[in-house]
């Protein structure tokens, strides 16, 4: 017997010889912390016995290691480990060799070592755990230690003084007792694990120590090592039930995500990363490789680029101005939206995906829950949890108004308001968005306004720093390009065009360029102060349509910002200035121009209509009350010929505009074929 327990220990101290584990045992002392990581592929590589036994009996074979893990550490810094007596090391294990699946944990598993891969849904404030609680005896004053385990807290059957020997009673103490953090978390699986026609399982983790809690936030992926634990849960008066609920109690967390903070790139990719950056051709490199497969489209590529890397948020005593791009994409069916949008969320720091039609304000923004003791809590939506990330929504127009409102506040404060059930809160939303719609009429009628053409309000398209319209227009050349992009891609089953940047150097060059700050220089202020003077100067004369206002300059500069970004650039130059002017350009051409007059015009995104409309409006609205002085009630035909011969205007359009009228309530029609202003 004695062979067995010192044998362990003895080969895990062997173990923790290797230079790398001396070295992690060296720093404990440094940074004053009592857990250790090991790997376990060089655990099995060193004695495969010894790692099959800690699989199989891992409470065990853990405090062997952690023994082995002391004696180790009383060699290399006596000091130390004479301090932390009482603690002992704790020894936390990644990689194991096989992961298993979420769901087929079972029996068979039961205080077993596992690893499981899955999404946290939910996750506990930390809270102070008893480990070993303190009993008073309140008739001798002797402190009773009594070690915790399970849920409830344990008194000691009798004092341990000989002479007392009563059975209490006793109080507890709580500066004798020794406490650590712990905390619940609620893992789901990936939804790629999912068999088809499945719902995602959940299993409840606890974490315990201080290095794990509070390592990983709800909506991160993780890859969680721990023991299968099972428990009875036990109903009021009749006892515990005799089907078990499993749980796992974690040994160690590792964040898998596509998390930036938790993985800067080594040396290597710093070095890939800063050479890419020189490139000269940097801008067309990346944006070839956004998409590679979706043929075309490069000012919606270069737009996403710009989206991913984003400007610079400025945080002033008063406001606070927002850094993130917000896109929309307005496309005719087939025009590979959504594919695009399922790309960016893949391939963001922080990015998800969502569509109209299943999602509601309260997914969205933040939720209050009911939880078990009747207490309400928040749970974050999707723009919460895509902080400083990419929320991508598609179909935007199919979503329920009420629902749509909830994004306004997020797309330009960046933060999300909930007062409800007694929980008045607001969080950080700082997300940019990039979303996509549909024509109203199914196609998009170039000879119809923004406004007209999708059923989305004025007041989110103002947000929107870059609209774009992708239409589908029959075209020999760009179609046999593009036939032929589709079917080599089905047939050779790989993408044609070759990505010139992988995704992966490309997630972690987005994250590392986030560090950059672009300035704007001399020349870059000069370009767009020059564009933006020339667009107002264009509607100062009577009667012009409003081109351009300040939110569009904000955009330009975000644009601009980025594209500085791209390229690791501290400055901004009159060379970003000129693209963030041209896109804008771009964009405001597609939505922003009176197809009445081809003129751009921003009361188009701003207002919903067009200058000219507006003014010609107001020549009807004008000539209904001269007449009603006159004859009280005016007749429509009336109406019509006045307007035909004195201003000019189109019997049909006096027509469109009298209905239009009638439909906002300005006018009313008291019998048929009579007009009266409301």
């Amino acid at each position: 017997m004695t062979l067995e327990t010192v044998e362990p220990t003895q080969r895990f101290q062997e173990f923790f010889k290797k230079e790398k584990y001396r070295q992690r045992i060296a720093q404990l002392a440094i940074s004053g912390k009592n857990s250790l990581t090991i790997d376990f592929e060089e655990l099995y590589g060193f004695d495969q016995a010894l790692a099959e036994l800690l699989l199989a009996k891992p409470e065990e074979y853990l405090q062997y290691a952690g023994k082995g893990a002391y004696e180790q550490l009383r060699i290399e810094d006596a000091l130390y480990a004479e301090k932390m007596e009482k603690e002992k090391v704790i020894v936390r294990v990644v990689k194991l060799l096989a992961k298993e699946q979420l769901r087929r944990l079972g029996s068979r598993n039961m205080s077993k070592l596992v690893m499981v891969e899955g999404i946290i849904v939910r996750s506990t404030p930390v809270r102070p755990m008893v480990q070993i609680a303190a009993f008073k005896c309140k008739r001798c004053g002797t402190i009773n230690q009594v070690e915790q385990n399970g849920q409830f807290l344990k008194a000691p059957a009798v004092c341990m003084q000989p002479d007392c020997g009563r059975d209490g009673p006793f109080e507890f103490s709580q500066e004798e007792s020794t406490f650590i953090d712990s905390q619940d978390l609620r893992l789901q699986e990936k939804p790629e694990d999912l068999p088809p026609g499945q719902l995602p399982r959940v299993l409840a983790v606890k974490l315990i120590g201080d290095e794990i809690v509070d390592l990983a936030r709800p909506g991160d992926h993780v890859s969680i090592v721990g023991i299968v634990r099972a428990f009875a849960p036990s109903l009021q008066g009749m006892g515990k039930l005799r089907t078990f609920i499993l749980q796992l109690d974690a040994n160690s967390v590792e964040v898998l995500g596509k998390e930036p903070e938790t993985s800067p790139p080594t040396p290597e990719e710093e070095a890939k990363i800063l050479e890419l950056s020189r490139d000269p051709w940097v801008h067309k490199k990346i944006m070839t490789s956004i998409a590679p497969s979706i043929f075309g489209n490069e000012h919606l590529k270069e737009a996403v680029m710009y989206l991913l890397f984003g400007g610079v948020s400025r945080s002033l005593p008063d406001v606070t101005i927002r850094g993130e791009l917000n896109a929309l994409i307005i496309g005719d069916p087939g025009t590979a939206k959504s594919q695009m949008l399922q790309y960016v969320a893949r391939l963001a720091p922080r990015g998800l995906y969502t569509s109209g039609r299943g999602t509601t304000a309260a997914g969205l923004t933040a939720a209050v829950v009911r939880e078990k003791g009747g207490s309400m809590s928040l749970e974050a939506g999707a723009l919460v949890l895509a902080d400083k990330g990419i929320a991508c929504i598609d179909e935007m127009d199919k979503m329920r108004p009420e629902d749509r409102v909830a994004i306004h506040e997020a797309m330009e404060q960046h933060t999300v308001s909930v007062a409800k059930g007694g929980i008045v809160a607001t969080l950080n939303a700082r997300t940019a968005v990039l979303a996509a719609a549909n024509p109203s009429l199914g196609r998009y009628e170039p000879n119809r306004t923004v406004a007209e053409n999708i059923s989305l309000p004025v007041t989110i398209l103002s947000r929107f720093d870059l609209i774009f319209v992708l239409r589908d227009v029959p075209n020999k050349e760009a179609d046999g390009k593009m036939s032929r992009h589709i079917l080599e891609m089905h047939r050779r089953g790989l993408s044609p065009v070759e990505a010139q940047v992988d995704s992966e150097l490309l997630r972690k060059y987005v994250s590392y360029a986030k560090s950059v700050k672009p300035e704007l220089s001399d020349e870059a202020l000069k370009r767009l102060s020059d564009f933006y003077l020339a667009m107002r100067s264009a509607s100062e004369s009577e009667g012009s349509p409003v081109a351009i206002t300040a939110r569009q300059l904000e955009a330009l500069v975000r644009v601009a910002e980025a594209r500085a970004r791209v390229a690791l650039r501290s400055t901004v130059t009159a060379e970003d200035a000129e693209a963030a002017i041209a896109i804008m350009k771009r964009s405001l051409e597609e939505v922003g121009i009176d197809m009445s007059s081809f003129k751009v015009d921003i009361d188009l995104i701003m207002t919903g209509r067009p200058k000219s409309i507006r003014d010609r409006l107001g020549i009807v609205l004008s000539t209904i009350m001269e007449m009603e002085k006159v004859t009280g009630i005016v007749e429509r035909d009336t109406l019509v010929n006045e307007l035909e011969t004195k201003h000019k205007i189109p019997r049909g359009e006096i027509e469109r505009m009298i209905s239009q009228l009638l439909r906002e309530g300005t006018v009313y029609e008291p019998r048929e074929g009579c007009l009266k202003k409301t």
